[in-house]
């Protein structure tokens, strides 16, 4: 018989919640920082819809301290000064932080967005560590370069830090992208002020307190909590913030390029929406993994992925087949107290998003989309925060369903009838994000993947990441690249230095 250990035990993590500190301060200069305001706003468990806490909710007012707090810290030295090697000494202690605090750093996140809490155990909190000691380890071995110049001079090209860049994160993977824009901003030299979503504001806040812990200077990380239209607004429109790093929806990504404008016309990078399409060959010999792949690209997490395969595309041939194996697939997918160590669907984020998912799918059925699975809320506990996985069949590429990120465990498919008609429905569309390619004809599978417009193509996968590996978008989904070493040309200047010999 398997032996039972406490994290396979649900009231050992409703336990741990009991005993859990939420911070409700932001972090300034190394120090707890309440708004002058003191305007807060309530962040709600999804699980429960009960209140964790009330947190403050900075104003442009505070805004401004924290870019001054960063900006002193990067003008003294006492970080952008330091060699790589020092500053990758403090990394790789802060990565270590994050692994000997998982449980809590776990917690913070399942209880705060609704994710299984195994996925943040041993997924998301091992996942952001070793971003962070990626990036530490990176830093000392990147080398500036000379140019080929007449005997006479030397021109030397060099990378320096920006300075203060502000890194605004979204709730769905909230310690995970702090990690993908921190990891790579501190290892520069750079100051960073992070704005976790409202939502889930804790694990940054935990982060932030570990790194002071580590010995990253105070200043060196600032923690600005608020609104995305308060807080975000400011951070957006400052006029002494150098870069500015979003992952969010497109319509927050417009707006801070036009904050950019109004401003000091500061660098935006962005990782906006997505709306992958997942392309099912005929000759994709293993169709059941390709099938129990879209399940978990549609599901994991709950759908609120940016890169989910919410588009499928499957070959008319195999079409009747395969949808009977991914109807069988998404029924192990089933919604669950998140702090249940076998869950593996936990709630929506929130209530309010729940009720625009289910809106999204009453919309498509009206519309003409027909129900192939799921479709319905699930109340767990009292709380009817959850989703079904639900899978609809778009009767038209002109369908809300087909067009708009749903950013909740909907699938809609479609069928084609050959090769050049799927790489058309795959590309047809306002985001380039991700796309997957399942065939076992390798000559279709690089044709395929370099005709579809997107940032990372999976090949008899979906949703392939790594730290080594670049990820973002084109078209609406943004432009610049998180992780692997591109990710430093966001956060670092080059600059030319030229002697003139004589």
């Amino acid at each position: 018989m398997r032996r039972r250990t406490p994290l396979s035990d649900i009231t050992y993590w409703q336990n741990k919640l009991r005993d859990q500190r939420f911070i409700s301060h932001a972090i300034i200069d190394g120090q707890p920082w309440l708004a002058a305001s003191k305007k807060t706003f309530t962040v709600i468990n999804p699980a429960t819809n009960r209140e964790l806490a009330a947190v403050s909710a900075l104003q442009a007012e505070d805004v401004d301290l924290a870019v001054k707090s960063a900006r002193r810290a990067f003008a003294s030295g006492s970080w952008s000064g330091r060699s790589p090697q020092e500053r990758k000494a403090v990394l790789l202690k802060l990565s270590a932080l994050i692994l000997q605090h998982r449980e809590e750093l776990a917690l913070l996140e399942s209880v705060s967005m609704g994710k299984p809490i195994n996925d943040a155990l041993h997924i998301d909190v091992p996942g952001a560590a070793h971003v962070i000691a990626w990036y530490a380890e990176s830093v000392d071995k990147i080398y500036d370069q000379i140019a080929p110049t007449a005997k006479n001079a030397l021109a030397t090209i060099t990378r320096e830090a920006c300075g203060v860049v502000a890194a605004v994160v979204p709730w769905n993977f909230p310690l995970d992208i702090a990690a993908w824009k921190l990891g790579p901003a501190l290892a520069a030299g750079n100051s960073v002020i992070l704005k976790p979503s409202e939502n889930s504001p804790f694990s940054a806040l935990r982060l932030a307190e570990l790194a002071l812990e580590a010995g990253l200077p105070a200043g060196v990380l600032n923690v600005v909590t608020g609104l995305g239209n308060e807080t975000g607004t400011a951070l957006g429109l400052h006029n002494d913030i150098d870069v500015l790093t979003f992952t969010g929806s497109t319509t927050v990504g417009k707006a801070f390029m036009q904050y950019a404008a109004q401003s000091n016309l500061k660098q935006v990078w962005l990782e906006c929406g997505g709306k992958s399409a997942n392309i099912i060959f005929a000759d994709c010999q293993d169709l059941d993994l390709a099938a129990e792949k879209a399940a978990f690209g549609i599901c994991f997490n709950q759908g609120e992925v940016c890169s989910a395969n919410s588009r499928l595309l499957v070959e008319r041939s195999i079409y009747s087949a395969f949808i009977d194996k991914l109807r069988q697939k998404l029924s192990a997918w089933q919604p669950a107290n998140p702090l249940d160590p076998a869950a593996t669907m936990g709630p929506m984020v929130s209530a309010a998003h729940q009720q625009k998912v289910m809106a999204a799918i009453a919309a498509a059925r009206e519309a003409g989309a027909t129900l192939l699975a799921g479709g319905e809320a699930i109340a767990i506990d009292g709380v009817a925060n959850y989703v079904q996985p639900t899978l609809l069949v778009a009767e038209s590429e002109e369908m809300a369903l087909w067009q708009q990120e749903i950013f909740g465990p909907v699938l809609a498919v479609r069928a084609f009838d050959d090769e050049q008609q799927a790489i058309d429905l795959a590309n047809n569309h306002i985001y380039a994000l991700a796309a997957s390619v399942w065939s076992d004809d390798l000559h279709r599978a690089h044709r395929v993947a370099a005709l579809l417009n997107a940032g990372t193509v999976s090949v008899n996968t979906v949703d392939a990441l790594d730290v080594t590996v670049p990820f973002g978008g084109n078209k609406q989904s943004g432009f610049g690249r998180d992780l692997s070493l591109h990710a430093f040309d966001k956060f670092t200047h080059l600059k030319t230095t030229w002697f003139q010999l004589r």
